[in-house]
């Protein structure tokens, strides 16, 4: 008898011990969960609140460019002498100009376009817009670049003005002059040549799309 209750006594024993080691497994897995649930919480509303602001910030700048396209409109006219070509140059409202014209020296339209005010001519600026009528022809214009095409500091391709067609010029991409990258596009005019380029990449978008798309001269 005294064994059997032994038994029984050990049995219980076990069972209350495996229900002890249930329950706490059971108490940690369920504080593991928490904890987790919790953990996915916070880092989840850190993302959220990360992707609300990136889109807010990508909103803003949208509205911000799309602002100062529109503050663009309407464009200004830059009408030249006819002596050099009558040369039609539109820009946007919101820059400003400065351009010498003479029929003397080698430079007869010499101009200067930039946002907001023309910087000192002199200086370091990278202009957003710059036109040059020069008295050499296409061709030695042109040679001055073939060191540069050798040397891989710019690419040369063939450009026609879309508003005058049957002009054949000339795409200069890369290193305009030390430490100015931008592109120009070189057209023959006459006995003259026009040299109107943007000596900064960040003005590319509106030379393709505002000034030659709207560049007209005779030739």
């Amino acid at each position: 008898m005294k064994a059997k209750k032994s038994k029984k006594s050990l049995i219980l024993l076990i069972s209350l011990i495996l229900c002890v080691l249930l329950l706490l497994g059971a108490l940690g897995f369920g504080y593991w969960a928490y904890s987790s649930q919790q953990d996915y919480k916070n880092n989840s509303d850190k993302k959220s609140d990360a992707a609300v602001t990136i889109a807010v910030e990508k909103e803003s700048t949208r509205k911000d460019n799309e602002f100062t396209e529109k503050e663009k409109n309407p464009l200004k006219t830059y009408l030249g002498p006819a002596a050099f070509g009558s040369i039609e140059i539109q820009y946007p409202k919101t820059w400003s100009a400065f351009v010498t014209e003479t029929d003397k020296g080698a430079r007869p339209i010499n101009g200067f376009f930039h946002p907001s005010f023309v910087p000192d001519t002199q200086g370091q600026t990278a202009f957003a817009l710059r036109l040059e009528v020069t008295n050499q022809s296409f061709e030695q214009e042109m040679k001055q670049y073939d060191s540069k095409v050798k040397a891989g500091k710019v690419t040369v391709t063939p450009y026609s003005a879309k508003n005058v067609p049957g002009t054949p010029g000339a795409r200069v991409t890369g290193e305009l002059s030390q430490d100015k990258q931008g592109v120009m596009v070189v057209l023959p005019s006459r006995d003259k040549t026009i040299k109107i380029y943007t000596e900064s990449q960040q003005f590319v978008g509106d030379f393709d799309n505002i000034i030659l798309a709207n560049l007209k001269f005779v030739p």
